[in-house]
């Protein structure tokens, strides 16, 4: 764990008015060909994290000026400023400084075709009155609804645990995780949403998932790669970031979940409408909010939980098992409060986040001329720039955190705790809470709830497993190969 002395980054806070005023290093190279080149090195050429790191080398800087997928003709002004460290990257949830219209998934935004013509509350920035009014409806919502998060998933995740014994039971002996996960977080949203409602029962019949699938990729389709063949590189960067997919694409799916929601989430619906929503408008909200943040978030988020889980061995589990067997016999039973109590569990939690932020992503654009500070220097932003931060980076800090690269399970117990300032996955950080005049997930609690009740319920059942990993286009794939049932409990 990081000492909790003053660290290079406090002392840097303490100091800013010390930092130098430099200019921001980078280049965004020729018109249409450097943002093409730029592409390129991010998806083919070095990938991901060797896209960053070589340029934070070449400039001795973690903030510089790059371009950003998807570049033409889906984005018409691909150039950003990159926020790389601890202390710059916070000023993106600053909504005093920065804005965020028609600003999230970079620099581009997906047509409004796909969310029935409206410019549904993930888009909007907080200067604007239906902002307050949406966000504020969810919030709501998720309060109302507080005393069935526990007793739901449960019972979901049961229903999941016996799929996925019966597919290791099968003759190929294996288990695909993220199907099974994908599911089972649908189910919650929908039955969340829609008064228990079981969605199998519905025209939906099992596909809502897939539907819902189908409709993401075409939004994010052009800020992926499937990892093809070298030979296939430019086949598929031509194929995916040439033009938009067009929102009839997904048409059909869509429809199909719009008319299921408007059907079934009546008492929802009813409320949206008495805070002063018009329905239509609140169901199409309701279906990017259940499809694009909860369901979409979930579905990536439980796959990189039991992946690092999986990574830490058999150690890791014994303390796992052992400490929630204690804690729900001593409380009689699984509780909100019996999981506050849990301090390895929300730990592990915390750290699956901050080494592997779900979502990797953050942009704004400077609502101001503004200064931005890393730990060694700062930066003038003109109003109007896009700024963009890359999560991982910000996260894993080497001078926020002592062996950044390393899952440490323990990380955030005790003392540990003050640096959940630095753990930023929900556009905003973890110590702070969403509201109506900020743009962090009106949901961050309850995904941190169902995470730490996917743990527990886990090792409620069983001692141990194994399991196989890879990366995919937006996380990690996990396939089960062995589960151990418990010994205790």
């Amino acid at each position: 764990m990081a000492s909790l002395e003053p660290s290079p980054s406090t002392t840097t806070t303490n100091n800013q008015q010390d930092l130098p005023l430099k200019q921001i290093p980078g280049t965004y190279g020729l018109p249409f060909i450097g943002p093409i080149f730029d592409r390129h090195d991010y998806f083919y050429n070095q990938g991901k994290d060797k896209f960053f790191s070589t340029r934070i080398q070449k400039y001795n800087s973690t903030i510089f000026r790059t371009n950003m997928p998807p570049g033409p003709f889906i984005s018409s002004n691909p150039r950003v400023i990159a926020l790389l460290d601890a202390a710059s990257f916070p000023i993106l949830f600053d909504n005093k400084k920065v804005e965020k219209y028609n600003v999230l998934d970079g620099t581009f935004m997906p047509s409004t075709n796909f969310t029935g013509g409206y410019r549904v509350c993930a888009y909007l920035d907080t200067t604007e009155p239906s902002h307050a009014l949406i966000k504020g409806f969810y919030l709501n919502t998720l309060l109302s609804r507080k005393d069935t998060f526990v007793p739901l998933f449960r019972t979901i995740l049961s229903d999941a645990f016996n799929v996925i014994e019966d597919e290791l039971a099968s003759k190929n002996g294996k288990a695909d995780f993220n199907s099974v996960v994908s599911d089972a977080s649908f189910n919650f949203m929908f039955r969340l949403f829609c008064d228990n409602k079981d969605p199998s029962e519905t025209i939906l019949g099992s596909q809502g998932p897939k539907m819902f699938d189908t409709w993401l990729l075409f939004q994010l389709a052009p800020l992926a790669t499937l990892g093809p063949p070298k030979i296939f590189n430019y086949l598929e960067d031509l194929l995916l970031r040439t033009i938009p997919f067009p929102a009839c694409l997904a048409r059909s799916s869509y429809k199909k979940l719009y008319e299921t929601f408007s059907s079934s989430a009546v008492t929802l619906l009813n409320e949206a409408e008495k805070a002063g929503l018009k329905r239509s408008e609140a169901c199409h909200n309701i279906v990017f909010t259940a499809g694009f943040n909860a369901y979409g978030g979930l579905k990536n988020q439980f796959p990189i939980l039991f992946k690092w889980v999986g990574l830490s061995g058999l150690s890791l589990h014994k303390e796992l098992a052992n400490e929630i067997r204690t804690v729900v016999k001593q409380e009689g039973g699984v509780t909100i409060q019996s999981l506050e109590k849990m301090s390895l569990v929300k730990s592990v939690v915390y750290e699956a986040m901050r080494i592997e932020p779900a979502v990797p992503y953050q942009y704004a654009k400077a609502r101001e001329d503004l200064i931005v500070k890393s730990h060694d220097a700062s930066f003038e932003i003109k109003k109007g720039e896009m700024i963009f931060g890359y999560q991982p980076f910000a996260t894993k800090d080497p001078r926020v955190f002592d062996d950044a690269e390393v899952f440490v399970p323990n990380r955030f117990i005790g003392e540990g705790e003050k640096l959940l300032k630095y753990v930023l996955w929900s556009n905003g950080k973890e110590i702070e809470e969403p509201s109506i005049d900020n743009k962090q997930c009106p949901g961050k609690n309850l995904v941190v709830l169902l995470c730490r009740l996917f743990l527990v319920e886990f090792f409620l059942h069983y001692d141990t497993f194994g399991f196989e990993s890879k990366n995919n286009a937006f996380g990690a794939a996990v396939t089960i190969t062995s589960l151990t049932k418990a010994s205790t409990v």
